[in-house]
This record gives C-alpha cells, structure tokens and sequence, in this order.
C-alpha cells in the first residue's frame, strides 16, 4: 500500500507548500497591531511630533527679545533631531499609525536643513592649509599643545583665548615652524608666509580679542582675521546672555565688510554656531568651511563630549577643499582646521 505524502511535504498539485511559519509571524504581528484604535492611538506622540516639526520650520522667527531664546534653540538645533527616533519607537510600541505619519514632518524638515552636513564633500586639492584653537588661558599643558598644532602641518593658524604668562611660551614653541607670527591682545597669529598690515580690530570688549594681517602666500595675498568673540552663558534668571556676543558680531562683521583685499579667511572661536542669527552680520557674507568641504557636524565644544561647532573657519573669495576637527589637546575646545583653494 502506498503512503499517504505528508501534507507539509507539497500541496495536491506537486507545488511547494508556503511558509506557514513567516505567515503565522505576520498574522501575529498584523492581529497585534491593527485592532480596533490603531488610527486614535498616540495622539500625544503625534502632537509632540507636530510641535518639534513646527520649532524646525520656524527656529528663525523664535525671538530673542526673552532670554535670547532664539539663539539658544540655534546654537543646539542639530540635537532636536534625536527625538524623531524616540518618538518613532514610542510611536511604534503605541501601535500608532497617526503619530508614524505625524513623525514625517520633522523627519523631513531636519534632513532639509542639516542632511547635506552627513555627506563627505571633502575634495581634493588646496593650496593653504589653515587651524583655528582655543588653546583655554588654564590650558595645564601648553607646550604639548603647540607642539600637537605643529604636528598638524597647518600653513597658517590662529590661536585664541592667549594668557598673558603662556604666550611667550607658544610663541617659543612654534617658532622654528611659523617664522612669522603676531600676538594681539588675547589672539594670535603664527605664519609660514610673511605678514603685513598687522592691526587690532575694535569689537566693542575694550581690550583686544580680534585682529587681522595680510598673509602674501605663494598664491597671492589673503586678509585673515583672528576673532575671540565673548563668550555666553544660560543663567536661570536671565536666559542665553550674549548680548556681548551680539554686539562684537557686529562690529567684526562691519570690519570684514570693509577689508580691500578679495580673498578673506576668518579663524576664530565666535562663541556661536551657523544657525545663530545674531552672527548673521558675519554668516552672510562668509561661507563655513565644514559645511561647504566638511564631513559630519565638526562639532568642536566642549572637547570632552562636543556638542556645538562654535570654533570656526569661514573664508570669502576662497574656495573650501576639507574641513576637519583635530584630536583633543590641553584645551576645553577642539582645534579645526581646513584646506582651501587661494589661486
């Protein structure tokens, strides 16, 4: 007598049976998340999804006149995209199809204003390589720090926030690679190329913390500013104090506006991120060097755990090539540094 052939074996018709197991999976998962209130489920998760699509979409127009509150929210506005993905889990454990659709909105508003920063627009070429630092007036180890910018390689660089008893040092430690260099107040400027036209450039503090030369690199002369703008601070009382800030913005902005040469580069840490409206006076007529040539936000601040790029390198008639952040030295900030094309 011939056996019967087991039914899980194939169908009557000869053919391959399904998979009853992944079907069983899906049926599972579809009787779990498609009862009765799917579509009125998480009206909550989908409000807050609204609410961080709309401070996306209108982060310009929140004011500063409370607390400088607008230049809070900018100065940290690349973080507010990592609440989408914990509204999505929430979203998804709440078996919500109104907040999955709601979470489109800031989803889509983000990657419009910060998603070219996650590409590699790294290119090659450039002729001046140029580094900004914030060496920190209690740096406990300034001569490994200038002997960490030396290794960089840097053509020109910029060092900020030079304590009175620790420039000599600096000055001493990267002599034999910079022949040129000029400290201004609390900035300074260390050269492979000669300077000229070295000067102070008023903004507003009543002691020196910007300046600006003239480099005459092989490629031609390039003005270059070095800026230590005031910093700020979120007291409880007061909001994001920087009306400082605000004002020196200002005036090294009106400087770079009137500078005769055409090719300008600016190094500095400017206490502010791009998205900061009060740099505008600055940020619209300079392009970034990391987001034009960068990889990634370049976050700089604090070193430990660096959370905004404040630490910039902008350049006017020049075009960008790299953009990088440098290993953490002595100091709370990164270094940065960028390579452009002069000629």
């Amino acid at each position: 007598m011939t056996q019967a052939q087991s039914s899980t074996d194939a169908t009557t018709d000869g053919s391959t049976p399904p998979d009853r197991t992944a079907s069983g999976a899906r049926a599972r998962f579809l009787r779990w998340w498609q009862p009765d209130g799917m579509w009125r489920r998480g009206i909550v998760i989908a409000v807050v999804a609204v609410l961080l699509g709309l401070v996306l979409f209108i982060h310009s127009d929140v004011p500063n006149r409370i607390g400088n509150l607008g230049s809070l929210l900018e100065t940290f506005l690349p973080w507010f995209g990592l609440l989408v993905p914990v509204l999505l889990v929430a979203a998804v454990l709440r078996r919500s199809v109104t907040a999955l659709i709601a979470l489109l909105l800031p989803s889509v508003i983000w990657l419009n204003l910060f998603g070219g920063l996650l590409t590699d627009k790294t290119s090659a070429g450039g002729d001046l390589t140029v580094l900004t630092h914030n060496v920190n007036a209690e740096n406990p180890d300034p001569d490994g720090t200038a002997k960490d910018v030396v290794a960089a390689g840097a053509d020109i660089v910029a060092l900020e926030e030079l304590a009175e008893s620790q420039a000599p040092r600096y000055a001493r430690d990267l002599a034999a690679a910079y022949p040129y260099h000029s400290v201004q107040g609390t900035v300074g400027l260390w050269s492979k190329y000669p300077l000229s036209g070295v000067r102070t450039v008023d903004i507003k503090m009543g002691w020196t913390r910007a300046m600006r030369a003239a480099v005459r690199t092989p490629h031609g002369q390039v003005a270059v500013y070095v800026a230590h703008l005031p910093s700020v601070r979120v007291k409880f009382n007061a909001g994001f104090t920087a009306g400082q800030r605000d004002s020196a913005a200002d005036a090294l902005g009106q400087a770079i506006a009137d500078e005769s040469l055409r090719d300008v580069v600016l190094l500095g840490d400017l206490n502010g991120t791009m998205n900061d409206r009060a740099l505008a006076s600055v940020t619209s007529q300079m392009r970034s060097t990391q987001g034009a040539a960068g990889n990634g936000f370049g976050f700089s601040w604090p070193a430990s755990f660096p959370m905004a790029r404040i630490d910039q390198i902008m350049v006017k008639g020049i075009e960008p090539k790299a953009s990088w952040t440098l290993p953490r030295t002595g100091s709370d900030h990164l270094p940065v540094a960028a390579r452009l094309q002069v000629s």
